[in-house]
Formats: C-alpha cells, sequence, structure tokens
C-alpha cells in the first residue's frame, strides 16, 4: 500500500518532491497607453414604412479609417449604415432624438 502522506494533494495540485512553486508576476504596463478617447461617427438608417430615414451615432472602438461603410450597431440599437466622411453630430434635422441624447 502506497504510503498516503507521499500522496496527499493541496489546492494547487500534487503536493509531492517535486512541488509546484507559484512565480505569478504582474505585467510590465509601462510601455502600455491606454487613450479613453470615445470617438462617435454619423450613420444613415433606411426608411420604414412611415418612419423616415434618420441620421444615428455610432460609437467607435477602432480607428475611423478601417470604417468601410458596412451596417454597424448604432448607439440607440438600430442597425444602420455608416458613412465614413460623416462627422457627428450631424448639421440637419432628420437626426434620431435618441442618439442626439446619448452621444
Amino acid at each position: 500500500m502506497a504510503n498516503t502522506d507521499e500522496c496527499r494533494s493541496d489546492s494547487l495540485g500534487w503536493d509531492g518532491p517535486f512541488r509546484v512553486e507559484d512565480h505569478r508576476r504582474r505585467a510590465d504596463t509601462s510601455a502600455v497607453t491606454t487613450t479613453l478617447t470615445t470617438t462617435f461617427i454619423a450613420a444613415r438608417s433606411r426608411a420604414h414604412g412611415p418612419t423616415s430615414a434618420l441620421w444615428h451615432a455610432v460609437e467607435v472602438h477602432r480607428a475611423p479609417s478601417e470604417i468601410d461603410g458596412a451596417c454597424e450597431l448604432t448607439v440607440c440599437g438600430t442597425l444602420a449604415r455608416v458613412v465614413p466622411d460623416q462627422p457627428w453630430p450631424v448639421s440637419t434635422r432628420d437626426v434620431c432624438p435618441t442618439c442626439t441624447v446619448l452621444a
């Protein structure tokens, strides 16, 4: 029968003659910079029945140069096609009131 003292385990695993040491260190973040700038760009929704097409705000988490005019989820939850060269806020009358408040 095996000696139970040699085969016991602890919360990190086997506690035998080759015990695993915990050598965790904090990550070196000296070269990491973060930017907390929120960028919004304009997107145009389609008209649906009696609802006219509106301008919406899209929060961008990548470089504006990477925006290719695809459909994105707007701040108010609508899908709309991004217009990369149109800044937010737009200076027209057909703007989503919810996006105006939230963005």
